[in-house]
């Protein structure tokens, strides 16, 4: 099966998003447009939930990898929690009808706005990624008179074997409180009069396809609850994070996620711990496509090109990550393909979404950049001042508009001309 199928498939050679054609989503909404399978997002976190039923747990989507308030609230209303990195995210969170009690806030530069605002909120807990970091959510909770709760964030120095782009728990990594200055963190937190210790976590990378780090990962951490316990300090919750991998091209592997599921539960044991999870590239990453429109077919002679409509801005993880995604024809001509890369028009090289691809296409056709339901729009950025596509949700035969194209005025509109 190719990555996004079922949902993504081809009927009569023309390729469809559910029983909705994306040729007739781009004449609706014009391109480039960022499509998304409803059928996709809830078989993603269908795959999380069946396999951890009749152990406490709460899956917390990562709203960094698609921040649309449609796709929040579709989460929420499957009773989702969520993992943020930003007030931003918090008030989209909030914004789509998630649950502030429900809310997990990671990341390692959190303000003292946004930890008030956090708590304002009443957060389920901080996931602390310093010893400062510590000291100010109890200052700031000691101003407005609360008790933030928190979770340490370990850097259990196991290597995810992923993009260093993208590796988080290595100790050379800026994520998380080392190994050997986890218990006097805990330690300390439980001194502090405004701070309430609730549970531990740790993420050590993302697209993440081979169990064994992540289960190494989770050892250590369980094992540091045992150590805590028997300091007096009591856990009610581990969390291994997210960083589950997709596949991006027919030979990549994946991750059985359900064996990945009965390894983490296996590992917790008797212990009366909650399981938290934070994925988010896995529940999205295969539900969406970008649709994008063949502008010119370029012969420079050792290369052909093909320009889009679509750009780095638009989808930035090829730029920075050389990151690989499959593109096809919408509707194939069915002649004989010619080998292109495919190339948008901001002046960047860098500006190269696929390279190397067999396609036999003419210009004014489109094509469909797949497996960019993650870190595609929630990365996209106006750079050459353009504007950030439209996003489309499809729910069978439904075709609904969930972010509007933005117009050449929105993107000028804060700025302040000197009077």
């Amino acid at each position: 099966m190719k990555p996004g199928e079922p949902f993504f498939h081809r009927r009569f050679g023309a390729l469809c998003v559910e029983d909705v054609p994306l040729s007739a989503i781009a004449e609706a909404h014009g391109t480039p447009c960022y499509v998304y399978s409803r059928a996709a997002l809830l078989a993603g976190y269908a795959s999380f939930g069946a396999e951890l039923r009749g152990h406490a747990h709460l899956i917390c989507y990562a709203v960094k990898a698609n921040s649309n308030l449609a796709i929040l609230n579709l989460f929420a209303g499957l009773g989702a929690g969520f993992d943020i990195v930003s007030a931003g995210e918090l008030a989209r969170v909030l914004a789509a009808g998630g649950r502030a009690d429900r809310v997990c806030f990671s990341g390692v530069g959190k303000s003292a706005d946004e930890i008030r605002a956090a708590l304002q909120a009443d957060i389920r807990c901080f996931n602390v990624e310093s010893e400062s970091e510590l000291e100010r959510i109890n200052d700031v909770a000691a101003a407005m008179g609360k008790k933030a709760p928190i979770s340490i964030r370990v850097n259990p120095d196991v290597d995810a074997k992923t993009h260093a782009h993208i590796s988080t728990g290595k100790k050379e990594n800026k994520f998380g409180i080392p190994l050997d200055r986890v218990i006097a963190a805990y330690q300390r937190a439980a001194a502090l009069a405004h701070i309430e210790i609730v549970g531990i976590d740790c993420h050590i990378g993302s697209q993440v396809i081979d169990p064994a780090p992540l289960f190494d990962a989770m050892e250590r951490i369980v094992a540091l609850s045992d150590e805590l316990a028997a300091l007096g300090i009591k856990l009610r919750h581990v969390s291994n994070g997210g960083g589950i991998g997709i596949r991006y091209r027919d030979t990549d592997q994946s991750m059985d996620i359900g064996a990945y599921l009965r390894g983490l539960i296996a590992r917790i044991g008797a212990r009366d711990l909650e399981l938290l999870l934070e994925p988010g590239r896995s529940l999205v990453g295969n539900a969406g496509v970008l649709i994008t429109r063949v502008e010119y077919l370029k012969n420079a002679g050792s290369k052909r090109f093909v320009v889009i409509d679509a750009a780095m801005n638009d989808l930035a993880r090829p730029a920075i990550y050389g990151a690989y995604h499959d593109i096809v024809a919408v509707a194939p001509r069915g002649g004989q393909n010619l080998r292109y890369d495919i190339v948008g028009p901001v002046c960047e090289s860098t500006d190269t979404l696929g390279q190397d691809r067999d396609l036999d296409i003419a210009q004014g056709d489109l094509l469909s950049i797949m497996s960019a339901g993650a870190y595609g729009m929630s990365m996209a950025s106006n750079y050459n001042t353009r504007p950030r596509a439209a996003e489309v949700l499809i729910a069978g035969d439904t075709m609904r508009l969930v972010r509007s194209r933005e117009s050449l005025q929105d993107l000028f509109a804060h700025d302040i001309l000197p009077g």
